[in-house]
């Protein structure tokens, strides 16, 4: 057990060292999140804020926070696309520990990466005005942890069937872009075509979202599609669907080396 625990660590804190050594990607991934909430959010709140009927830029600082997190940590795991083509995997998937160690591992890695920006984005929120209080930041804490663990998991199930990172380049803007608007990231989702009621509801941002809301504004009031419970059960579900499916495409994958 603590063998396992060990490797998951250092997997872990390998990932974190290489983000510190990366300015480039901290100044992109900080970049982003900052331009859609205090820039688009005020903007839509200035035009549609009174007929929506709720606060646009507290809207979109909640969708911006879990889809940031969740995005960061999904696209970090094409690090184990990097890994393979250095042949770093191999050498660890040889090693006597689990499968699902080594994965989880990166996944908390890429985790521990994606914290600081929810760090970034919380104190953008302060500035532009977005009430907070002791609990709901605490709860916000213990969610952004549940949505990056989630976007990992999501991140390893789509590159376990991808071959380099070439193609992870190729394929990943096709499956997130869409998710930014059927999972309500900027725009309510209460009402929406049955075909594309469907897409949403079969879209996992849409979950981490979600759950972002309920923490924030609560289960009650109307804002959520769904009540805590609910996301939790769903992104529960998920996350072990992906890790199993994702974790054996891994495998395979090197063994077919």
């Amino acid at each position: 057990m603590m063998s396992e625990l060990s490797a998951v660590f250092t997997l872990a804190h390998r990932d974190l060292v290489k983000l510190l050594r990366d300015r480039t990607r901290i100044i992109a991934d900080f970049s982003f999140p900052l331009i859609f909430i205090g820039i688009l959010g005020p903007m839509l709140q200035a035009g549609f804020g009174d007929r929506a009927g709720i606060n646009l830029t507290h809207f979109i600082f909640t969708g911006a926070l879990a889809q940031t997190i969740w995005q960061s940590t999904a696209l970090g795991m094409i690090f184990l696309l990097i890994d393979r083509e250095q042949d770093f995997s191999q050498e660890i998937f040889v090693s006597p520990i689990s499968r699902y160690s080594i994965i989880f591992g990166k996944i908390l890695g890429e985790s521990l990466v994606a914290l600081p920006q929810a760090v970034a984005i919380v104190a953008l929120g302060v500035v532009l005005g977005v009430p907070f209080t002791p609990q709901s930041l605490a709860a916000l804490a213990l969610a952004t942890l549940i949505v990056a663990l989630f976007g990992g998991a999501f991140g390893v199930f789509v590159l376990s069937r991808l071959q380099n990172q070439r193609q992870a380049n190729q394929i990943f803007p096709f499956v997130m872009l869409p998710q930014f608007f059927l999972a309500g990231v900027f725009n309510p989702i209460s009402n929406l075509p049955l075909p594309l009621d469907i897409l949403s509801k079969i879209s996992p941002m849409r979950y981490a979202v979600d759950l972002m809301r309920d923490v924030y504004y609560g289960s009650g009031s109307g804002i959520p599609a769904f009540d805590l419970p609910t996301n939790l059960a769903i992104i529960a579900a998920e996350f072990a669907l992906f890790m199993v499916i994702g974790t054996a495409g891994f495998v395979r994958a090197e063994r077919n080396r």
